[in-house]
């Protein structure tokens, strides 16, 4: 199922992986999809590596998911490394094992640069453009969006503009980077909409159960961490147990003030667990719009 036209009729919930390195690793991942297929997600989306290096693993995962369980899957695909032609390879690919969710990224620059940025495509636009011009409306295609602005952006101003280049090459929805104060998003979206975006922009939700690691992540991407979550967690740095519990306080609010504003859906970054994010869940599914399972 695409899930542009799912969006376009029913409230969202859905969950990230990223493919494991090990068999063990693998059969984690499943044990903890077969628990969060219990509340029926709209999507899961599978994350593709750095420079293209998980590019067999998403693969797999994904076409794993597609034919054994009944969730619609979502692939990322980076084109920073790739030709086109190697990019046409991995979405004909996708197309015949019957995959219709592509999340269209442009990914990280390789640490030792990009070899000949003229074969490939160099920002996630022109990927949206790509897949649009070779595919048609084949694929639902998602793009990333940044509620704090990408750390390579100068501005929001420039932030807004290139996201909206995005949505006209053909974006169908939109998943925004972690964030955890929700003003963000509020002014992101409401900037995207004097601007004329008026596709959906998903709130990314990551739980927090290790906050040393989520700091890491938040110098990466440029999410702020506010200093009340900070004073929150950092007494507990050394306990996971407290920091899990209370971090998933913390999301249980951070949730139920998105839902209370009308998102169109929560992504929840599941780092490949689900005790955290089935926690959520079950303290806010019953203020989840519910879906219109009659169309």
């Amino acid at each position: 199922m695409k899930i542009g036209e799912i969006l376009k009729r029913e409230f969202s919930v859905s969950f990230e992986f990223f493919p494991p390195k090990s068999a063990e690793g693998e059969a984690e991942l499943f044990r903890t999809i077969k628990e969060l297929e219990t509340i029926r997600p709209t999507f899961v989306s599978v994350t593709y590596g750095a420079g293209g290096s998980t590019r067999d693993r998403t693969r797999n995962i994904a076409k794993r998911i597609h034919t054994e369980t009944n969730i619609t899957v979502m692939a990322h695909l980076t084109c920073i490394a790739h030709s086109k032609e190697e990019i046409m390879q991995i979405l004909q690919d996708y197309k015949d094992i019957g995959i219709e969710n592509i999340l269209a990224l442009r990914g990280d620059v390789p640490k030792d640069g990009l070899k000949d940025s003229t074969k490939g495509c160099k920002y996630a636009v022109e990927l949206v453009r790509f897949i649009r011009e070779n595919f048609g409306d084949w694929f639902s295609i998602g793009v990333a969006s940044y509620p704090e602005k990408h750390p390579e952006s100068p501005n929001m101003d420039w932030e807004i503009k290139h996201f909206k280049e995005k949505v006209l090459a053909g974006a169908d929805f939109s998943i925004t980077q972690m964030f955890f104060d929700n003003t963000y998003y509020y002014r992101f979206v409401e900037r995207c909409q004097r601007e004329g975006i008026n596709i959906p922009i998903i709130p990314g939700i990551m739980p927090i159960t290790n906050f040393s690691q989520i700091k890491k992540f938040a110098i990466m991407c440029g999410a702020t961490i506010p200093q009340n979550l900070v004073e929150l967690l950092e007494p507990y740095s050394d306990n996971p147990e407290e920091t899990t519990k209370r971090g998933v306080e913390f999301a249980i609010k951070q949730c139920e003030d998105l839902l209370s504003n009308g998102v169109p859906g929560l992504h929840f970054y599941t780092l490949n667990k689900s005790k955290a994010t089935l926690l959520i869940y079950q303290a806010i599914k019953h203020k989840i719009p519910i879906k219109d399972l009659s169309v």
